[in-house]
């Protein structure tokens, strides 16, 4: 969720698209209103509970698209001080994540008053909440406070990462941009082909930058070698990953890396096409991306509120049930949109 998406009318569109279908994966997968909803529409809430959660491949392609752009548009990397950006991104990235984990805290205390549900987390501990704060739950295995909040640390982990591999590819070539540039889109398509080979087979590898690279190194490239005036070695880089990407699908079908590819190829087309800053024109898939983000964070714990809710207060009911799936869904939106314009856009300008 990089800086200057917003101008961005394709990436806002994306994100807008995936954020949604996150939310009703999650309405789909936890609580007990979905299962009322699954008596209409059983292959719906079926698809929604398993597949919609693809959905991530999406923000690990934009994301490794915003942040070529941001940190190093033309493959070198910008500024002196690869830490100081590292430490701002964890700054960005996590001031609105805290205040939304201290607000899942409270829903889940307060649900606990009205449900007794396997979706329910357990009571938080202090450790718990440090291990969160440092983005470090799924390498400790620490139980999740809120679902969806590993995205938050895989993303941090390859920010790091790429910024590691472009610091390392201008120690390499002694700051010499045209190297650089060369040697930085080498250094991310090994990492890559490491990762569609090999860690992305293995689950074991899911708590790790490594398993997600594949997908974010496809965002790298594109953005790398399909803006104008590219250098042939990032054209090359991109085509051998891209067919690197299709033999390891030959060899290991995955629908995950088969979506990654595919939002790598919409991006690339749309930016040789000169209408990614201008394609689709909506209003409303612009906003919606805007507060991604928020809406990505509050959505569960605010879910598991409306679910305590009905399950205490509504009857036990299909249509009535299915009506709180609908309102949840709403509130959502509506509450990451005040997240984001009370909390995520403040503590921005604070960070």
């Amino acid at each position: 969720m990089g800086k200057g998406s917003s101008r961005l009318a394709l990436v806002d569109a994306l994100k807008a698209v995936g954020s949604q279908f996150i939310v009703l994966h999650h309405l789909a997968f936890y609580g007990p209103m979905s299962d009322y909803t699954h008596v209409w529409w059983p292959r719906l809430v079926e698809w929604l509970s398993q597949d919609a959660r693809l959905a991530v491949q999406v923000f690990l392609v934009v994301s490794g698209f915003l942040s070529a752009r941001t940190l190093a548009p033309h493959g070198v990397l910008r500024g002196r001080h690869p830490l100081r950006q590292v430490l701002s991104r964890y700054i960005k990235i996590s001031l609105p994540y805290l205040v939304a984990l201290l607000v899942a805290v409270a829903c889940t205390l307060l649900a606990r008053h009205w449900m007794v549900h396997e979706s329910l987390p357990d009571p938080p501990r202090l450790m718990q909440f440090v291990t969160h704060a440092l983005l470090l739950q799924g390498v400790l295995g620490t139980d999740s406070l809120s679902a969806g909040v590993w995205y938050v640390a895989i993303d941090f982990q390859l920010f790091t990462l790429f910024v590691g591999l472009l610091w390392l590819a201008r120690v390499l070539t002694r700051g010499a941009e045209t190297h650089s540039a060369t040697a930085a889109a080498a250094l991310v398509m090994g990492l890559a082909l490491g990762s569609l080979f090999y860690f992305n087979r293995d689950s074991g590898w899911d708590n790790w930058a490594p398993y997600f690279f594949g997908a974010y190194a496809l965002g790298v490239l594109t953005q790398w070698a399909t803006q104008s005036g590219a250098a042939p070695a990032l054209r090359w880089s991109l085509g051998c990953l891209l067919l690197a990407t299709a033999v390891a699908l030959g060899i290991d079908f995955r629908e995950r890396i088969a979506l990654a590819l595919s939002i790598a190829l919409l991006l690339g087309v749309a930016q040789t096409g000169g209408w990614l800053q201008r394609w689709p024109r909506s209003r409303l898939l612009a906003y919606l991306g805007q507060i991604s983000y928020s809406v990505f964070l509050l959505n569960f714990p605010v879910a598991l509120l409306i679910n305590a809710a009905f399950t205490r207060f509504a009857p036990a009911t299909v249509p009535a049930q299915t009506l709180g799936v609908l309102l949840a869904w709403l509130t959502c939106n509506l509450a990451g949109a005040l997240f984001y314009h009370q909390v995520e856009h403040r503590l921005r300008r604070l960070g």
